[in-house]
């Protein structure tokens, strides 16, 4: 017989997933695709992230806190549950907001606050980490630079006490919350900001809707 596998109760997931107005998304990415408009490059990755986010079974709801009325439109037609971005007070605040939205909708549901910029997430991967979440009243994942964060949890009845930004992964630490070290999750761990970062997440292999993005542009090239 093998090692003994901890026993994972089961905890269904409300993911509250952020997204600034596409005319703003993903500033450090120009020049990095020539021919594709940086905002439909993030929202292929937006559209990718909650995809991939919806089909993992650890997954009840996904609610996406943005005021781009495209982002709204596309993203609720894969399932999402859009709420506006009343703060505007930026990132945390808008984290924190879709939070009570979601804690509204589903008051005892455990909640994962997720970039939207994960072009190559996989499902089964962040079942995992989803998993090894559940283990702890506040959890994060380190970004693959090790600086920042991708995704922050807690369980019902706890606050999420976003503090995404920069140096986020010490904030998350600093607060309590548990640093997550897990094998074999990189899809959920590679945001995209830089075209280091594209060029990382298209190694992974990203989602359909990103790599038709990047196919339409390079056949218009090739035309």
């Amino acid at each position: 017989m093998g090692p003994m596998q901890p026993h994972v109760t089961p905890v269904d997931w409300t993911l509250v997933v952020p997204l600034k107005p596409l005319t703003r998304a993903k500033s450090r990415l120009t020049g990095a695709v020539p021919g594709v408009p940086l905002p439909q490059l993030a929202l292929a990755f937006a559209q990718d992230t909650v995809r991939a986010a919806l089909s993992s079974p650890a997954v009840r709801d996904v609610v996406v806190v943005t005021d781009d009325p495209l982002a709204a439109r596309a993203l609720e037609a894969l399932g999402a549950h859009r709420v506006p971005d009343e703060p505007q007070d930026g990132l945390n605040a808008a984290l924190a907001h879709g939070a009570g939205a979601a804690r509204a909708r589903h008051p005892h549901t455990a909640l994962a606050a997720l970039n939207a910029d994960l072009p190559a997430l996989r499902p089964a991967e962040l079942t995992r980490v989803l998993n090894a979440a559940a283990q702890f009243r506040r959890a994060f994942l380190p970004d693959a630079a090790e600086i920042g964060t991708t995704l922050l949890t807690a369980l019902p009845d706890t606050a999420l006490s976003p503090a995404f930004g920069g140096p986020s992964r010490a904030r998350h630490r600093a607060s309590g919350a548990r640093e997550l070290d897990l094998p074999r999750v990189r899809s959920v761990r590679q945001d995209v900001d830089t075209p280091a970062d594209l060029s990382a997440a298209l190694a992974l292999g990203v989602g359909d809707v990103t790599a038709g993005v990047l196919a339409r542009r390079a056949a218009d090239r090739c035309g």
